[in-house]
């Protein structure tokens, strides 16, 4: 993990308490009571992604991971790429190892892990049908392929826990969502919430995607308005998110959600991250 200290701060937020019990999407209230920074990844560093940070995800999109994706993650700078101080993600249309198109994901597992805290990126989306970039959380107890299945130390997808600070489908370039999913509370039933611009466009500006969570809320936040909160009253299976988490970046291509591109979806296509920062 890299520590920058950048001249220029792009984001500027106001301390204020939150006095809510519920939010419309079209409310601005300001979200900021964690304000202590202590992590930054700033992506000054051209080239790979640090890998004091990040790991690598390879494979295809249901190499474990399911949703019947259809991208094959690579770690090829032509898919992902630190430059000009930014984090690229590149979904392209090609043949390779099997699959139609590649892309790129990298996770923070087993090298950052926090448990609550204000955690955010900033960042610029692709456009186009098919395309489903993502900035998310994985409990730091989820089991994976390499772990003996009954490791009492893991537990299986969905009883980890996840936390969607955002999601976006590259054919609705003014609506994002953040979500929970958890046990008895996943998929198609998981605690979800829709954020849509009242002007402008995701795929050619940046904006601010960001959680505020503590030991019984996760407020979901675009820039400085609050959409959406999530409390263990919310749930109706176990709340499972009082333990670390750790990061994940990736652009999916296809899938049960977004649907494969079409002829209109226009190849190659970036994801551009311009920083995360986790306060305290």
């Amino acid at each position: 993990m890299k520590i920058i200290n950048k001249s220029l701060i792009k984001s500027v937020f106001i301390l204020s308490t939150i006095l809510f019990l519920g939010c419309s999407e079209d409310e601005k209230q300001k979200v900021i009571t964690k304000t202590r920074l202590v992590m930054q990844e700033e992506f000054d560093v051209n080239g790979a992604p640090n890998p004091e940070l990040w790991n690598f995800d390879i494979g295809t999109g249901n190499n474990g991971w399911g949703n019947n994706e259809q991208q094959f993650y690579t770690d090829r700078p032509e898919n992902i790429i630190v430059e000009d101080g930014m984090l690229k993600i590149t979904a392209r249309r090609e043949l390779y190892l099997g699959s139609s198109f590649t892309s790129a994901r990298i996770t923070s597992k087993g090298k950052y892990e926090k448990k609550y805290g204000r955690i955010e990126a900033r960042i610029k989306m692709p456009l186009g049908r098919g395309l489903w970039p993502a900035f998310w959380m994985l409990g730091s107890n989820i089991q994976t392929t390499e772990e003996i299945p009954d490791d009492p130390s893991t537990v299986p997808w969905p009883q980890c826990g996840e936390i969607d600070i955002v999601e976006y489908l590259g054919n609705n370039p003014i609506n994002v969502f953040g979500t929970v999913h958890g046990p008895g509370y996943f998929g198609g039933e998981s605690i979800s919430k829709n954020y849509t611009l009242k002007t402008g466009r995701f795929d050619n500006e940046f904006h601010v995607y960001g959680i505020e969570w503590g030991e019984n809320y996760i407020n979901f936040y675009v820039d400085d308005a609050l959409y959406h909160r999530v409390t263990p009253s919310d749930v109706p299976g176990e709340w499972v998110f009082n333990q670390p988490y750790f990061m994940i970046l990736n652009m999916a291509v296809g899938g049960n959600l977004p649907g494969p591109p079409n002829d209109q979806t226009a190849f190659p296509q970036t994801m551009w991250v311009d920083y995360i920062r986790v306060y305290e």
